[in-house]
């Protein structure tokens, strides 16, 4: 997809926030730290609409990006090493478990993994809530740039297996920084939008 028109139309907590174009929705979900603003600003064209942070966790809302008319992506807050609250983790938790069990034009999640390392329990947990709520899943495993390419299938298979994923949702290879990955995800999302 070429993506000329792009704009976070808004951010939201609850579902009466939530926009009503009925366009498919694709919930991004990941670490906080795992490069999920740099996946967005890459696969939309834009150096910064969602604004990368030093500090993981400042995602603290439901942030819509609509796209070419077409389609939204959904940010989701990081989950793993935001600096919060217990009382603040469960308020998110609460909203996105809503958001995702619920939301009728939800098409599929896309989560956001570090293809240098094994996912980690927390990245386990959400891929299990994905299986759990019959949500399909597109996995991205980014920072491909940051490993020889010749390694690339090993660590596939172990985002694989560690994730225990289902063999029909797909596994990517993506790096922001190189833009590895860009059209693959383009051509998956699009295919979903038309199911």
């Amino acid at each position: 997809m070429k993506v000329h028109n792009v704009e976070m139309v808004m951010s939201a907590v609850r579902p009466e926030q939530y926009p009503d174009d009925g366009f498919p929705e694709f919930a991004l979900a990941g670490r906080s730290n795992v490069g999920k603003s740099s996946f967005i600003n890459k696969m939309l064209g834009r150096r910064n609409i969602a604004r990368t942070s030093s500090k993981p966790g400042k995602t603290q809302t439901l942030n819509f990006y609509k796209i070419e008319e077409q389609l939204f992506f959904v940010d989701v807050p990081g989950y793993g090493y935001a600096r919060v609250s217990k009382t603040e983790k469960e308020k998110w938790g609460g909203m996105i478990e809503q958001y995702l069990t619920g939301r009728e034009p939800l098409v599929a999640a896309v989560q956001i993994v570090d293809i240098r390392h094994a996912p980690s329990a927390d990245d386990i947990n959400m891929y299990n809530f994905f299986v759990h709520y019959n949500i399909p899943t597109i996995v991205i495993a980014t920072k491909a740039d940051k490993i020889p390419k010749g390694k690339w299938d090993k660590h596939k298979k172990i985002v694989r297996e560690t994730l225990n994923m289902l063999g029909d949702d797909p596994l990517f290879v993506f790096s922001s920084e190189k833009g590895i990955g860009v059209e693959a995800v383009w051509a998956e999302i699009e295919s979903r939008m038309q199911r």
